[in-house]
């Protein structure tokens, strides 16, 4: 018993990312569906964030990376939806997505207005 309860106190540390960088493979069974959905937003968000090239402007940099970032916040908070036990998280999940929503909004006009790529 004591081995599982350790077990289960050190892996998420472990599975957050492999010593290359790479997030690792959760343990079959060990999380719930809830877990496996956070996590596949995470691996979204930072497959978006590897693909963006440097643009040479600190400002469209911070930009077309915060992008990917508030989408995960965005999918994220969608899952909580689904999953949430407390009234609190949802409350914030739901507010979460509406202020990240009308962000994406803002960085993409300004984007659209600043990018080198117009």
């Amino acid at each position: 018993m004591v081995c599982v309860v350790a077990l289960v106190a050190i892996v998420p540390s472990f599975a957050q990312r492999g010593s290359d960088g790479t997030r690792l493979q959760h343990i079959h069974g060990l999380w719930e569906n809830d877990w496996s959905e956070l996590m596949a937003s995470m691996d979204k968000m930072d497959d978006a964030i590897a693909s963006i090239k440097s643009s040479g402007d600190s400002d469209v940099d911070f930009v077309k990376l915060m992008l990917p970032h508030h989408q995960a916040a965005i999918d994220m908070a969608k899952i909580q939806l689904i999953y949430a036990k407390s009234p609190e998280m949802r409350r914030l999940a739901q507010e979460i997505i509406i202020d990240q929503q009308s962000e994406i909004q803002l960085m993409q006009l300004w984007l659209k207005q600043h990018s080198k790529e117009n």
